[in-house]
């Protein structure tokens, strides 16, 4: 019996021109590009993956009109994060308990080695959700099929060491981070007056209170080999907010 496990590995931004923002984030985060995955052409998309570790930051920009990531750029003018991808040893059981609780199935991606279940965003609130599973890949370090063969040679982490958590920021942080925690079959952990975590295998969401009218993957925590060497670089490219932290691709990110 495989050993049950769920790990935040991926995150997917949206722009409306990849190579600034692949460009800024290579840059400024010292990571370097592993795959640019040809199926998401069917989505009318193109895309590009980073290694953090083994985890994951994904950019995708629309190719052509009429995509849900085009309609996710104009309804929130280029900002906020999209998806939160987990790996997990069992993304059917997820997706019949997420059925289960009232969430739809958006897409279901799969080949070969891949099981992709995306959920729909209006079930989950904040972004969304993804559990996917790859054979093999129960080591982290071994197969991941969004990344391509042969991701780990990208790996570096002389400047950023691996993803910490994703923040999501609503209105009232409590009632979704509750459904979130019914999702995914996780107790919430108190994270500041009145906000919330849920810690995963490895990584965590974090629900925050934010000034938006409605809840927003606002932002992304790194851990950093070389705070310097990234602040350095995010001035240079002018994406250092007043706060210190670092605004890329529509997010917040924030270094420890």
């Amino acid at each position: 019996m495989p050993v049950p496990f769920l790990r935040l590995r991926q995150v997917c931004l949206v722009a409306a021109d990849l190579a600034p923002q692949a460009d800024a984030i290579k840059a400024i985060f010292g990571l370097a590009e592993c795959y640019r995955d040809p199926n998401v052409g069917r989505y009318g998309l193109e895309n590009v993956l980073f290694p953090v570790g083994t985890d994951f930051i994904e950019i995708v920009a629309p190719t052509q009109p009429g995509t849900a990531a085009g309609r996710f750029l104009a309804r929130h003018g280029g900002r906020h994060g999209y998806m939160v991808i987990m790996d997990c040893d069992d993304p059917e059981s997820r997706q019949r308990h997420c059925a289960a609780i009232g969430v739809r199935t958006a897409n279901l991606i799969r080949h070969d080695s891949y099981l992709g279940v995306q959920l729909h965003p209006k079930d989950t609130g904040g972004a969304m959700i993804e559990f996917n599973r790859t054979d093999e890949g129960a080591d982290p370090m071994e197969a991941y099929a969004p990344a391509g063969a042969g991701w780990q040679k990208a790996i570096r982490k002389s400047v950023t060491r691996r993803m910490v958590a994703v923040e999501i920021e609503c209105p009232e942080p409590a009632p979704l981070a509750k459904r979130w925690g019914e999702i995914l079959q996780r107790p919430l952990k108190p994270f500041g007056r009145g906000e919330f975590e849920i810690a995963l295998d490895t990584g965590a969401i974090r629900f925050l209170r934010g000034n938006a009218a409605e809840a927003v993957f606002a932002g992304i925590e790194l851990q950093a080999a070389d705070r310097d060497k990234i602040m350095k670089a995010a001035r240079a490219r002018d994406c250092l907010a007043a706060d210190g932290r670092i605004e890329v691709c529509g997010v917040r990110f924030r270094l420890s």
